[in-house]
């Protein structure tokens, strides 16, 4: 597992990947199986690309994070990689049944299939992008990505767990224009891969390419919750079909942009703000008077209202200006390189089962899911303070001892050995804090 991690993060390739410089014929495949996982071979630059964007911040007097938006962002990545590893490629279903019917046939190792596939991915990202803004049970989900208040890199990993299974329908037309599948999955991959250094205020106009590509200033604009960038600059790769549609807006130099949701939740816990949305949008529709109104509170935009556009009205939206507080609750130091320390612990987790999953029977994957999903959750409501924190701390932790006392999690003997010792140090911890809680109030 060692060498596999260190392999990656030594291939230039992969770094490649991360800027669509890839080689054509180095990404064309006949088939699906053969495909790579590029988003999760690009995690060790992923890592190394916070890191060098905090430092670059620091150097130029930009505070570009804080820790409890950065460790929340992260939270969501290994929660999307995770379920991820069991509907990989979910939303392709059909695909090949309906390839059957194809008006057009390109063969899979020619260069037209590999250029038809990057174009294909990319428009119908931005279909589906820009279905995710405007209607209100795909906005649900895809809110989250937007729930951040500093705006860095991490905040491209901040994604909704069940959003891509959603994606159903939007890519299986291109079966019909005789678009491979294997070239649809290459561009569907990179495309995500090419978004991630654009999630960044540190890189400003980037002169002609503004009018082709989309670039941080304009996906600045795409995350700012300022009333003009409502609604705008949907593009993947390519900034074209916002400016063909008609929602493209440039970044205005006058104008401070204030990141997160209009009505910003205050919390940090990755479940809670994965499916609050889920709740609001449904009051909604229970609320409204007509079963029309009813359906079109799940289907119209979520600024509708009762007599307005299909999107809502612009003019009733609240204004939001900079400076606006963020959520910033405290934590003593200790607390914060105890988050840190089981961040990495957790993300090292979810990269052995990535690794090992054919391995696995499915009841230890889904365990092993179960646990991570439950680390990286308690982890993240520590920023708010939730009161049962310390009691699922001491579980998680003693279930993590208990089952690698007898079950190696990755069968080299040092790391073994610190892993538990991490998780036992951490369960005597939470432990005595639980019983001097208990004393004082005793008292």
């Amino acid at each position: 597992m060692g060498s596999v991690h260190i392999d990656h993060l030594l291939s230039l390739k992969r770094l490649g990947t991360l800027f669509y410089a890839v080689s054509p014929s180095n990404t064309t495949f006949e088939k699906v199986e053969q495909v790579p996982n590029y988003i999760n071979e690009a995690v060790p630059w992923f890592t190394l690309t916070v890191v060098l964007e905090h430092i670059l911040g620091l150097l130029r007097g930009k505070k570009v994070g804080r820790l409890n938006d950065n460790v929340t962002s992260l939270g969501h990545a290994i929660l999307y990689e995770s379920l991820k590893l069991f509907t990989r490629w979910f939303e392709m279903s059909g695909y090949l049944w309906i390839y059957q019917y194809r008006f057009i046939d390109i063969p899979w190792n020619s260069p037209w299939a590999w250029w038809a596939g990057f174009i294909a991915a990319d428009f119908v990202y931005y279909w589906f992008h820009r279905a995710s803004h405007e209607v209100s049970v795909f906005w649900a989900l895809h809110q989250v990505h937007h729930s951040h208040e500093d705006y860095n890199v991490t905040v491209a990993l901040r994604q909704s767990a069940f959003q891509r299974l959603f994606s159903l329908g939007f890519y299986q037309p291109m079966a019909l224009l005789g678009v491979p599948l294997p070239a649809i999955c290459v561009h569907f991959h990179l495309n995500l891969l090419v978004q991630f250094i654009i999630h960044t205020v540190l890189i400003d106009k980037c002169g002609p390419l503004e009018w082709i590509l989309n670039t941080p200033s304009h996906h600045r604009v795409h995350h700012g919750a300022n009333k003009y960038c409502l609604d705008k600059n949907y593009g993947g790769f390519l900034i074209i079909w916002d400016r063909l549609f008609g929602t493209f807006a440039a970044e205005k130099d006058d104008e401070e942009l204030v990141y997160g949701l209009i009505d910003q939740p205050q919390a940090n816990g990755i479940l809670y703000l994965q499916f609050f949305y889920i709740r609001e949008i449904i009051n909604k529709a229970r609320m409204q008077e007509t079963w029309g109104n009813t359906v079109r509170a799940l289907i119209c935009g979520p600024g509708w209202s009762p007599g307005s556009p299909r999107l809502g009205d612009m003019d009733t939206f609240k204004d939001v200006k900079a400076p606006r507080a963020k959520y910033d609750p405290y934590l003593p130091s200790w607390q914060k390189a105890y988050v840190a320390i089981h961040y990495l612990t957790i993300l090292f987790l979810q990269q052995v089962l990535t690794f090992n999953l054919k391995t696995y029977s499915l009841s230890t994957a889904v365990v092993f899911f179960a646990f991570i999903v439950v680390s990286i959750s308690n982890i993240t409501v520590m920023f708010d303070k939730w009161m049962w924190v310390g009691v699922v701390e001491v579980a998680r932790c003693a279930f993590y001892v208990a089952i690698a006392r007898s079950t190696p999690i990755t069968g080299v003997f040092s790391i073994d050995f610190l892993l538990q010792m991490i998780f036992f140090v951490s369960m005597v911890l939470w432990t005595l804090r639980s019983m001097s809680f208990t004393h004082v109030k005793l008292l």
